[in-house]
């Protein structure tokens, strides 16, 4: 199976439900809970993409967007996104089939979380009220905890490093902490356009490995509305797309984040990653 590369999955969307193999996985939701699974935007004529691959444009105003975005990110300290996702993933043949589904996540900050990814192969949850974090396969009824680090980035990095887990879309909340624009090869402005009814200003980048795009809200809150990345190191091209339905004063309570499982489910262990390396 090949996936997107680790760095191309970090600049934008992490846990988010990116997975694009050369053969479809069964239906395995043991398998998923013990393992793996817009300040405005500039106001720069759009500009057509470069002739040559090679040597693609980057253009500044591009870049300062997408720290615009990452900063205003950052800085927001509650807030609920509901996401519509499809996917491709690549049959043995070399076709390209198409595998939908969604995702409803509550952060609040330093270290709360609850998140809801339901695709045609899982459903899953996960719940972090600071101290302790819990994942659980809602279909096959199997839950594992752990205890939770200080801040949900650092709980996002013991999750990766760990137990080759991520969790949905936090790369993104984090975008411009630990990752930035270095990667970059090519950035330009496509120009204005609408999604869902909301104005935006539509983006494009190269990096190795991956083509991107993202549709960034204009106006006091440049929120990334709809996201597509397509694989540039498969014949295929498979993409990954999502759309974002953003919620800045979402209403919950303690108990949104604490995991009481059903007095039916089976506790297990969550299963720690093998070292690179290893067989």
């Amino acid at each position: 199976m090949s996936h997107f590369t680790q760095s191309t999955y970090a600049m934008l969307l992490a846990a988010a439900l990116v997975s694009c193999g050369r053969q479809p996985q069964p239906n395995n939701e043991t398998a998923a809970v013990g393992t793996t699974g817009s300040k405005p935007a500039s106001s720069a004529a759009p500009t057509s993409a470069p002739a040559d691959p090679a040597n693609p444009e980057r253009d500044a105003n591009a870049i300062a967007a997408l720290e615009r975005m990452g900063a205003y990110l950052r800085g927001l300290k509650s807030f609920q996104v509901r996401t519509e996702t499809s996917r491709d993933e690549v049959l043995t043949d070399g076709q390209n089939v198409e595998s939908d589904g969604t995702a409803d996540i509550i952060v609040e900050r330093p270290n709360r979380i609850r998140a809801e990814v339901t695709n045609d192969k899982q459903h899953r949850m996960y719940f972090g009220d600071g101290k302790t974090f819990s994942i659980w396969g809602k279909r096959v009824n199997y839950y594992a905890t752990i205890p939770s680090p200080p801040t949900l980035a650092e709980l996002a990095d013991t999750l990766a490093d760990k137990y080759d887990l991520e969790l949905p879309l936090v790369d993104l909340f984090y975008w411009g902490d630990k990752k930035n624009t270095d990667d970059i090869r090519g950035a330009i402005d496509i120009g204005p356009s609408q999604v869902d009814g909301v104005t935006c200003e539509h983006y494009a980048y190269r990096q190795d490995g991956a083509d991107w795009q993202v549709w960034m809200q204009l106006g006091a809150h440049p929120l990334p509305r709809k996201l597509v990345i397509t694989t540039t190191t498969d014949a295929a091209r498979p993409k990954y797309a999502a759309k974002l339905d953003w919620n800045l004063a979402p209403s919950y309570d303690d108990a949104a984040f604490t995991f009481t499982p059903p007095k039916d489910a089976k506790k297990i262990t969550l299963a720690e990653a093998r070292p690179s390396g290893s067989h």
